[in-house]
């Protein structure tokens, strides 16, 4: 069921930045490929500064991926809602992105490989 889902390390230092401040950087990042869809980078969550992310109420489902909780960024002059997502107990194919964090980047945070 999970076979068109791909998650692979990916090299180098990634940082998370919201509202010009720095949120996280990790040096294991996972890239999630999901059939046509474009790649998606997942951080741990431990290497976020998770003071700045409030837990909503707001869910999704994926019928491969499971149940994914939400995540908005607070920053100096705005909170971007919804801005995260984390799958907390995925399928066994797919326990990797367990306790990892995914960005929509079209909403004022930016994932880049420095």
């Amino acid at each position: 069921m999970t076979e068109h889902i791909k998650v692979r390390p990916v090299e180098g230092t990634w940082v998370i930045r919201a509202g010009g401040a720095v949120l996280g950087e990790t040096t294991t990042a996972l890239e999630v490929s999901e059939g046509d869809f474009p790649a998606v980078i997942y951080i741990p969550r431990n290497d976020m500064a998770m003071a700045f992310l409030d837990r909503t109420d707001h869910t999704s489902h994926c019928p491969h991926k499971g149940e994914a909780r939400y995540f908005s960024i607070v920053t100096k002059s705005q909170t971007l809602k919804n801005v995260a997502w984390t799958y907390e107990s995925p399928p066994p194919a797919l326990a990797a992105i367990k306790d990892h964090l995914a960005f929509h980047t079209n909403m004022g945070v930016t994932v880049e490989r420095v």
